[in-house]
């Protein structure tokens, strides 16, 4: 039987779903980005070596069968499921609003080429553009997150990510490796409007993975935000409890705002007793606080996100600032994502290499900071083993990647944990 189970944000870290930037990403245009979600116009080979590096370092210590891309998924499911393959193919022509003569040009590829064209929109062997790239599904973390033996597919907020969504289903719900989990019921998709309607307002569900982290297999944290909404915190919070998944799903509440879209842009854990934070809003409580939905009924309130984690998780968190807790750097270290981290195993976590006032501050709470390259040769020369590895941060060449507005934990979907 194939484990799903992710039961903590740094629990030693087995499989994990990523996507390598593709092709789609060098035809967003200036005028585009917006309405696409992306914030720059990237160069892409740089930026595909940097998340080459990325995986070589997580593979290192996972294993190269354990990190497993979203294109290679998506062929292995077209491979495994005919009528899900021809499902995907009929929800993307609608969505799309292609001319129904092209389906008969897509159910026709071989699934090699249907894979890649349904993530680019590219028929690269004809020259045709189909529709248009979907740049952010480089961030995994938001596609569907597990929590302890479920997996809960999201549903995001903008229009521009709905055919991630599509692939994302399509992956779970028709992919060999979660074949166990649809037959006991372990997949929550909050796409299914019968069991997620909108609210009587007419707010429609929409929560995004990266405004949800595992703390422990006790507390679900689900941030409020500008891509989640309350209507799907609720909804989401009703099921769990129903299905006694967790006993505890705490909403946190943080400004609608783009500069801190998630609230893994604004705190990750790191460790036991460590937590990366934006000082401004998970210290000072800045437009922000925290309601704990506990599985009895009942609730607690705090006006920070280190008052909960100090009340209900552990008293001896600590807390190492973005940009040392100082402006203008704290601010500049955010928005490059220097909070946005994702723990490898307790104490060893990825981070970008241009924040370099919140590396500062890493070493000062007594981590060691290395550089990927560096680390990877040190690998290869055997001078280190990945098992030696302990209270480290791990930096990334980040020219082009943090330019896409997410880190390490965006990009990263784990589906197993120690």
């Amino acid at each position: 039987m194939t484990k799903i189970n992710v039961s903590s944000e740094i629990g030693q870290l087995k499989r994990v779903i990523v996507h390598r930037p593709d092709e789609g990403i060098e035809r967003i245009s200036p005028k585009r980005a917006e309405e696409l979600l992306f914030d720059d116009i990237v160069y892409l080979p740089q930026m595909q070596d940097e998340h080459d590096i990325f995986t070589s370092v997580l593979k290192a210590f996972l294993g190269e069968e354990n990190v497993l891309e979203t294109q290679q998924l998506i062929f292995e499911a077209l491979e495994n499921d005919q009528d899900g393959r021809a499902e995907i193919i009929d929800m993307i022509i609608d969505f799309e609003e292609l001319p129904l003569s092209f389906k008969d040009k897509l159910t026709a590829m071989p699934n090699v080429q249907l894979a890649e064209v349904m993530i680019t929109g590219y028929d690269e062997e004809n020259d045709h553009i189909l529709f248009d790239p979907i740049p952010n599904f480089i961030f995994t973390r938001d596609i569907a997150i597990t929590v302890n033996d479920h997996v809960i597919i999201t549903k995001a907020a903008k229009t521009a990510r709905a055919r991630e969504n599509f692939l994302t289903r399509f992956i779970f719900w028709c992919h060999p490796i979660f074949e166990e989990l649809k037959k006991n019921n372990r997949i929550i998709n909050l796409n299914y409007k019968e069991q997620f309607p909108p609210s009587k307002k007419g707010e429609s569900v929409s929560i995004e993975g990266g405004d949800v982290m595992i703390i422990n297999e006790d507390y679900l944290l689900v941030g409020c935000s500008e891509r989640t909404n309350q209507h799907a915190v609720h909804s989401l919070r009703d099921i769990l409890f129903e299905k006694g998944v967790v006993k505890n799903v705490v909403q946190v509440n943080i400004p609608n705002d783009r500069s801190c879209m998630h609230i893994d842009t604004i705190f990750t854990q790191i460790d036991k007793d460590y937590v990366a934070a934006f000082k401004p809003i998970v210290i000072d409580g800045m437009s922000s606080n925290v309601e704990v939905h506990k599985v009895n009924g009942t609730s607690k309130f705090y006006n920070s996100v280190k008052e909960f984690f100090l009340n209900e998780i552990n008293p001896n968190m600590k807390f190492v600032l973005s940009g040392k807790g100082e402006s203008p750097y704290q601010e500049r270290e955010q928005w490059t994502d220097g909070c946005n981290l994702v723990s490898i195993k307790p104490g060893v976590a990825l981070t970008y290499d241009r924040n370099t006032k919140t590396s500062e501050a890493f070493e000062e709470a007594g981590f060691q900071v290395i550089h990927a390259n560096v680390l990877l040769e040190k690998f290869k020369s055997g001078e280190l083993k990945p098992s030696d590895v302990e209270r480290t941060i791990i930096t990334l060449p980040s020219n082009e990647l943090s330019r896409a507005r997410g880190g390490s934990h965006c990009m990263t979907c784990p589906i197993e944990r120690s």
